[in-house]
C-alpha cells in the first residue's frame, strides 16, 4: 500500500474522482425532466374513407386512452392499396371494403387478428361472419356495412327503378351519375347482363366495358363522394350509390328514394384492420376493439345512416334509421346480392377496361 503515498498518485485519484462524481451528477441531470417537459404520448395512424372520421370520437379514445390519433384519408380501395404498398406509410389502422381485404391479406400487407383482444369481434351481425374473403376473421373485422343501389329523385323518375337499365335511359340523359369506382361500376354492368360481379372472363368483362361505354354519354358525373349533393340539388336525377348518402340525403328531401334492382347487386362491409408495418399493434386492436363497442357503433351509425357490423346496434337507432331500405335492407333484398371478391389476375382486364371506359 505504499504507492498510495505517492503524490502524483493521490493527484490522480482526487482528479479520478472529481470527474466520476461530475458524470454521476450530469446523469443524474439528463434522467430527470423539468417539471415544464411532458412525455409524447403514443401516436395511432388511422387511414380510412374521408366520411367516417368523427372528430369527437377519435377525442374520447385519445382521452381514454392516453394517446394521440392522426388520421388520414383515402376516396378508394385502389388508392389505399397503392399507398400501403408503397412501405411507407406509418399507418397502424386501414378501412378496406371486404375485397380489398382479401387482397391485402393475401399480399401480407395485413397483421394476424389477436380477437382476444378485441372482445366486441363476437358481436357481429349473423351474416357477416364466415365471409369468403376472411372466414375466419384472422385479417379483418366487418365495421360498417350495406348495399349498392339506386338513389332516385321520385319527383321526376315516378316509378321505382326495377332494373338497372334505367342508368341506360336517354330520357335522364345528363341527370345520371356513377359511382368512380372501378369495381362497382362494372359490377352493376355485369349484373344488368345477367353475369356475376365477380366474373373472371375477359370476354364477359369486355361486354361490360361496351355496355358502360354506350352509357357514358348520358351520365353527368362519376363521383363517389358528391351524388348525394347532386341529388339534393336536382343536378342529377339517378344516382349509383352507397345507402349511406342515399339515407342522408333523404333527410334532407322527401323526395329522394332508394332502390335496389331486380338484378341483384352488391353487398358490402367496410373492415377494421391493423397493417403488418404498424409499430403499434396492441394500441392498434384496442381501438379496433373501441370502435366496434356498442355506444361508438352506435354514434357511428346514427351520424353516417350505414349499417353497423355490431348487431346491437339496430334495435337501439330510430325506427326511421333501421326500417329505412337504404340502411338495412329487408333480408328478401339480401338474398339476391353478392359479396365482391378478389379476382386475382383477371384484375388487369378490369384496370384495362376501366381505363379504356374513362378516356373513351
Amino acid at each position: 500500500m505504499t504507492h498510495l503515498h505517492n503524490p502524483r498518485i493521490k493527484v490522480f485519484f482526487f482528479l479520478l474522482w472529481c470527474v466520476f462524481g461530475s458524470l454521476l451528477g450530469s446523469c443524474s441531470n439528463s434522467s430527470s425532466p423539468s417539471e415544464s417537459e411532458e412525455a409524447v404520448p403514443p401516436t395511432l395512424y388511422y387511414y380510412t374513407w374521408s366520411d367516417y372520421v368523427d372528430s369527437e370520437i377519435m377525442a374520447a379514445f385519445e382521452a381514454s386512452y392516453g394517446v394521440r390519433v392522426v388520421v388520414d384519408t383515402f376516396s378508394s380501395n385502389e388508392e389505399l392499396l397503392a399507398k400501403v404498398q408503397t412501405g411507407m406509410t406509418g399507418y397502424d389502422v386501414a378501412v378496406p371494403s371486404d375485397f380489398m381485404a382479401g387482397i391485402m391479406g393475401r399480399l401480407g400487407l395485413l397483421a394476424e387478428l389477436d380477437l382476444s383482444r378485441i372482445p366486441h369481434s363476437q358481436d357481429l351481425e349473423p351474416h357477416l361472419t364466415h365471409l369468403p374473403f376472411d372466414p375466419t376473421q384472422k385479417f379483418a373485422i366487418p365495421y360498417l356495412w350495406g348495399t349498392v343501389g339506386i338513389g332516385y329523385n321520385a319527383e321526376i323518375v315516378t316509378e321505382v327503378p326495377t332494373s338497372w337499365d334505367v342508368l341506360w335511359d336517354p330520357q335522364y340523359s345528363g341527370r345520371i351519375s356513377m359511382l368512380n369506382d372501378q369495381r362497382e361500376v362494372f359490377g352493376l354492368a355485369l349484373r344488368a347482363l345477367g353475369h356475376s360481379l365477380n366474373s373472371r372472363d375477359p370476354r364477359i368483362i369486355q361486354e361490360a366495358k361496351k355496355r358502360l361505354i354506350q352509357q357514358k354519354p348520358l351520365v353527368k358525373a362519376y363521383t363517389s363522394e358528391l351524388y348525394d349533393h347532386l341529388l339534393l340539388s336536382g343536378d342529377v336525377v339517378l344516382a349509383h350509390g352507397w345507402g349511406g348518402p342515399v339515407a342522408r340525403a333523404m333527410q334532407e328531401d322527401s323526395s329522394i328514394r332508394y332502390a335496389i334492382p331486380q338484378e341483384g347487386g352488391t353487398i358490402w362491409t367496410d373492415c377494421l384492420a391493423v397493417l403488418a408495418s404498424s409499430q403499434n399493434k396492441t394500441l392498434a386492436m384496442e381501438f379496433i376493439n373501441y370502435l366496434l363497442s356498442d355506444q361508438v357503433a352506435l354514434q357511428t351509425s346514427t351520424r353516417l345512416l350505414f349499417a353497423s357490423a355490431n348487431r346491437h346496434v339496430r334495435h337501439q337507432l330510430p325506427a326511421k334509421i333501421r326500417d329505412n331500405i337504404a340502411v338495412y335492407p329487408p333480408d328478401e333484398v339480401l338474398s339476391r346480392m353478392e359479396w365482391m371478391e378478389d379476382v386475382h389476375e383477371a384484375i388487369r382486364d378490369y384496370d384495362r377496361a376501366w381505363t379504356e371506359l374513362k378516356v373513351h
